[in-house]
């Protein structure tokens, strides 16, 4: 898979014909940080996709926090490294007991959601692709460790990704270069691999990033200060739009960017890409918090509507600090349509970080709703010579 010169024009053109739901956006769009890309996909004859991309202001130095999105580069990391082990009885469904070894490092022996009790990777990624639990994220890069994610992601192509932070626990950067020991038992309890605590010495990069105005400290106090995103998590949209892309179209995929997954693998994570929290079992999620359509922003927004059978979407989302972020999917199996679209926006209009004031409802995800919406109306009236069928990707 290649990627070459990213066609910049449509997409502003397709904003620019609904003026209503997009003008405020094309008249100053550095205001919200907005960042599209879309891959359009045509089969061939023998159903092989081949790609074209359309972006709208992809500029992988203008710097935004991918908040949950870096939970998916996490999810394949962790198979593959299963794979790359390739020790016997050590699998995705093998329990997991992590130690403590350092300062504020958590001791995990079992998650009771899960239907046997037990903490696993295949229940952390579950979870991840669910509701995107930081917990079960924690898990996954307690596992994987600060160093190893950046040297494989950089060794597929990926060498400015830093996934170097715990989601949602406010560690320190050295307590951060710290993972514990974890520990691997089989159905008897006998131990199947062990994995030394960890400490990444490699140097990690500031991005010197100051956004906004001001912030609340733990305190709830306001200081008057840009806040400092320098050395917080940091990936690219191009990036998170092509490490999906990598795991959805294995195939079509440069040797050297394939992750290594089996089939098995693959059809696992897409399977929990598509599945609606309402449609899981272990655990059960209540409709109220998690509504039909939760986290699938391209195309649906925040409404709570039941999805409809024909559409799939599989994608991984993200919001914090303002920053609403969706790497999606989109399947129409009825009109055979099918399309990848990413995208970036920030919600903070009063310029405060940390308040709990961010304009997610108000503008983010009627955003997402609109871009969704635009471009799919495009791909129903776009011309195709062959019709995708999806039967290898829908049914397992």
């Amino acid at each position: 898979m290649t990627y070459g010169q990213k066609d910049t024009v449509l997409l502003r053109q397709l904003m620019a014909s609904q003026p209503a739901q997009f003008g405020s956006f094309i008249k100053d769009p550095s205001a919200n940080r907005i960042q599209i890309l879309y891959t359009q996909i045509d089969r061939d004859k023998n159903n092989i996709p081949h790609f074209k991309e359309y972006s709208y202001r992809l500029n992988a130095d203008e710097y935004f926090y991918p908040a949950s999105t870096v939970k998916f580069p996490l999810s394949v990391l962790a198979l593959e490294k299963l794979n790359n082990l390739n020790i016997k009885g050590l699998n995705k469904t093998t329990r997991a007991i992590y130690d403590s070894a350092n300062s504020r490092q958590q001791q995990i022996y079992n998650n009771p959601y899960s239907q046997d009790g037990r903490q696993n990777i295949e229940q952390a990624i579950k979870e991840i692709l669910l509701i995107s639990s930081n917990d079960a994220a924690n898990r996954l890069y307690e596992f994987l460790g600060q160093k190893y994610i950046h040297d494989q992601l950089a060794s597929k192509g990926y060498p400015n990704v830093y996934i170097r932070n715990r989601l949602d626990l406010g560690r320190t950067a050295d307590e951060n270069r710290h993972t514990p020991k974890v520990s691997f038992y089989d159905e008897t309890d006998q131990l199947v691999f062990q994995q030394s605590a960890q400490y990444n010495t490699d140097p990690l990069p500031n991005y010197n990033v100051f956004l906004d105005k001001g912030y609340l400290n733990n305190k709830d106090s306001l200081i008057n200060a840009p806040f400092d995103f320098s050395v917080k998590n940091r990936i690219s949209l191009s990036d998170l739009h092509h490490i999906m892309q990598s795991v959805i179209f294995y195939d079509q995929t440069s040797p050297q960017q394939q992750f290594n997954l089996t089939l098995a693998d693959r059809q696992f994570l897409l399977k929990w890409m598509r599945t609606l929290p309402y449609e899981a079992q272990y655990p059960t999620y209540d409709t109220t918090e998690y509504w039909a359509t939760y986290s699938k922003f391209v195309l649906m927004g925040a409404e709570k509507v039941p999805m409809p059978p024909h559409i799939k979407i599989f994608n991984k989302e993200g919001d914090a600090y303002g920053f609403l972020l969706d790497n999606a999917y989109v399947v129409d199996t009825l009109n055979k349509v099918e399309f990848m679209l990413s995208a970036v926006i920030y919600c903070n209009s009063d310029g405060i970080q940390n308040d709990s004031k961010y304009d997610y409802d108000s503008v983010g995800y009627p955003f997402y709703k609109h871009i969704g919406e635009l471009v799919y109306q495009y791909e129903l009236k776009r011309k195709k010579r062959y019709l995708p069928n999806f039967d290898s990707l829908l049914n397992y």
